[in-house]
């Protein structure tokens, strides 16, 4: 009886062997199995195609020149209006939400001249969304100050943290000389409007100048003392290939270029001033994370402004890959401060 059982056995053991045998070849071919097998190595080659420690970059803080227009003729701008575009405000509210998402806490609107778009309410409702919806810590604005009116402070005021405003020199005829003026228009009479409605609507007040040739011997150390700003950033002229240098340029600034040396003449000769950050071209070059009109990054390591795509279209992270932002510099030169009016002590 035993003897007679053994063939089957037999039989039985081999078709148990050739199933389990099926079954491995059914788990090897398994999307599971490729996905394990294949999907790390997959992952690592499009990391190798990157740049460098791209995943690290956090846009904290974002400049978004979402229009080139200008009412201004400085000889230095290195941001000409090569284009008319202005994203719709909505597509922009889109952009900003993206940004917000990835981890952006300030958010800075700049141009060309931002007022001019909508007579400011373009720039209004951009900085009103940003702190009532998005409620980023920070929202700031640099403008020429030329186009701002006490009715939009009426309007927009309480939403706004920072307003900054060129000004390269408290000598009107030295302002005419570089291209910032309008008319009859004086600069620094408007900048000292501007200043009392800060204080007026509760808007922390900034100043930004720009170190050329013309500007370079002039000593502003009364002025700033009487207007004391939360900040004066002091930038050396920068050359911008495509911008404001090169054939297709629309600006020509090699004649506003100074030395490095006589840049840190200007700094020494103010050093004293409290509210005073220098940026040399060094620390300016690479330390901004700057949005164009079409929401692109823009690179600027090789001196000119090499555009990433549109962050609408690939969103923020894969768009700040290529950004070349040094954000060990953005530390360096104080890029993260009290930016935040709730935390400023605004009492003028």
């Amino acid at each position: 009886m035993f003897l007679a059982l053994l063939p089957a056995m037999e039989m039985l053991t081999a078709v148990w062997r050739n199933m389990t045998f099926l079954l491995e070849c059914v788990k090897m071919l398994s999307p599971w199995c490729w996905l394990e097998v294949f999907g790390t190595r997959k992952v690592s080659s499009s990391k190798t195609n990157a740049p460098q420690d791209a995943g690290q970059v956090k846009p904290i803080s974002v400049n978004y020149h979402f229009t080139r227009q200008c009412n201004y003729k400085c000889g230095f701008c290195f941001h000409t209006a090569k284009t008319s575009f202005v994203l719709p405000i909505e597509e922009a509210k889109k952009g900003l939400a993206m940004l917000r998402d990835a981890g952006m806490e300030k958010i800075n609107f700049s141009g060309g001249e931002p007022f001019l778009q909508d007579r400011g309410n373009f720039v209004g409702q951009l900085v009103e969304y940003c702190k009532k919806e998005l409620k980023l810590p920070s929202v700031s604005i640099v403008s020429n100050g030329s186009l701002i009116t006490e009715r939009w402070f009426k309007n927009y005021g309480k939403h706004l943290d920072i307003l900054a405003v060129s000004c390269d020199s408290f000598n009107e005829e030295v302002n005419k000389l570089i291209g910032r003026g309008q008319g009859k228009k004086n600069h620094v009479e408007k900048l000292m409007k501007i200043r009392q409605w800060c204080c007026d609507y509760n808007v922390a007040f900034k100043i930004n100048s720009v170190i050329n040739s013309y500007n370079v011997d002039e000593d502003m150390r009364d002025e700033l003392n009487r207007i004391n700003p939360i900040r004066w950033k002091v930038f050396q002229c920068l050359i911008i290939d495509g911008e404001n240098s090169g054939e297709e340029a629309l600006r020509q600034a090699e004649k506003f270029v100074i030395t490095d040396d006589e840049f840190k003449g200007f700094l020494n000769r103010h050093k004293d001033i409290k509210c005073l950050v220098p940026e040399s071209n060094q620390q300016m070059r690479d330390s901004y994370l700057i949005l164009d009109e079409y929401m692109r990054f823009l690179d600027c390591r090789n001196g000119r402004k090499d555009p990433s795509k549109s962050i609408l279209d690939v969103g923020v992270e894969n768009a700040v890959m290529f950004s070349g932002f040094d954000e060990k510099m953005f530390f360096k030169r104080g890029g993260k401060y009290v930016w935040s009016k709730a935390d400023l002590k605004l009492d003028w």
